[in-house]
């Protein structure tokens, strides 16, 4: 019998080695989740043959790394410098910092260039991903004395997340419910001072009480065509790519004042140049690439001409989000938050009270007819 089961045992831990490697054959029939951590960990680094996931080192490897390398924005930058530098002078952690603007714009860069200038780790997580306040205590919990939380699109928090914060924000404690009832006890949890970075699209939707806890609020605007080119320049030297002055600038001048759409453009011109036989890419390249992709010479794409015909088949009357949404087949949010920032700064829409109309300037650009005049009902384009 004894030997029976120390063969019984053995088998048992041989089964148990092997978990990760038979767990097609195991996780039905115990109806357990078998998860082998082990298998994310070399996710993105070199294989064996010395080259990364081709996006990872794209996409991270083209962000700046520190404050000095960051490309305009200079108030921003300027404010983010002084008050990391005080802070370090006084060896204690900052004070929170909300980032807020259009996407593409550097937030989660600059949240990153914060964990590496105070020398601390950045725990990145988003909004929607905390779903439950037990998620958020779990990360608040695993942090170290300094360290960053970053959490993207941070105004889609739940409210019961969100509350959860306010005292780990200001005292740096929160208090875990146990049970329920009037037998429930509340255990409260201590943790390490740390700086929350939050970032988002929509600054409008954060609650009064939870943007007032942010000691530092840094608002980031489209980027001038100027500086795109200098992020253009230096992308295309971290990916080896030749391209002269003329070509950085029409790709610049299309990105719709937006970093990641100049970086995108570069990386879809890099291909044609590579296909073409590794030639530098010029002006007449960087224009192919951008028309084969949509991208007209305003920076447009299908999608933006879509909203401006809807719009100029409803002249002279206003068309609300609704019915554009209808017409093109686009989320009324994805409209309101990708296109319609560009339009609007563009001059080729504007927003009333009863809803959205195309301009002069917008009309010509699809090639339309204004309306006669007023007294026939059209439509006021005066700007």
């Amino acid at each position: 019998m004894d030997s029976g089961g120390r063969e019984q045992d053995q088998s048992q831990g041989r089964m148990g080695d092997g978990a990760g490697a038979s767990a097609p054959e195991t996780s039905g029939a115990s109806g357990d989740h078998v998860f082998n951590p082990s298998a994310l960990e070399d996710l993105g680094a070199p294989s064996a043959g010395g080259h990364s996931a081709p996006e990872r080192i794209t996409e991270v490897g083209l962000r700046p790394g520190a404050l000095a390398e960051f490309v305009g924005q200079g108030g921003v930058v300027e404010n983010l410098r002084v008050h990391l530098d005080a802070a370090m002078e006084r060896e204690e952690p900052p004070d929170h910092v909300l980032f807020s603007g259009p996407p593409g714009l550097g937030k989660t860069s600059l949240a990153r260039i914060m964990a590496g200038e105070l020398g601390t780790s950045l725990q990145p997580t988003s909004g929607p991903a905390l779903d439950k306040p037990r998620d958020l205590v779990g990360l608040l919990t695993s942090l170290k004395r300094g360290d960053v939380l970053f959490i993207d699109e941070i105004h889609r928090l739940p409210i019961a997340v969100e509350e959860y914060l306010y005292t780990a924000m200001e005292d740096f404690r929160v208090e875990m419910t146990l049970d329920s009832g009037p037998h429930a006890r509340i255990l409260p949890i201590e943790l390490e001072p740390f700086t929350l970075v939050g970032a988002t699209t929509r600054e409008g939707l954060l609650s009064a009480p939870f943007r007032a806890r942010f000691g530092l609020s840094l608002r980031l605007d489209p980027y001038p065509s100027s500086e795109l080119e200098q992020i253009v320049r230096r992308a295309a030297g971290i990916l080896g790519v030749r391209i002269n002055d003329e070509a950085a600038a029409i790709l610049a001048s299309r990105s719709r004042g937006t970093p990641r759409i100049a970086g995108r453009f570069l990386k879809r011109a890099r291909d044609r140049a590579q296909v073409d036989g590794n030639r530098a890419i010029d002006a007449e390249l960087a224009e192919s690439t951008l028309h084969s992709i949509g991208v007209d010479s305003h920076g447009l794409e299908e999608m933006d001409r879509r909203i401006l015909r809807c719009l100029a088949d409803h002249t002279p009357q206003p068309a609300a989000l609704k019915t554009i949404a209808a017409v093109i087949g686009e989320m009324e949010d994805t409209i309101e938050d990708v296109f319609e920032p560009h339009l609007l700064r563009s001059g080729f829409l504007r927003k009333t009270p009863r809803g959205r109309i195309i301009t002069e300037e917008g009309m010509r650009l699809i090639g339309a007819e204004p309306p006669a005049g007023p007294e026939q009902g059209g439509l006021p384009f005066s700007r």
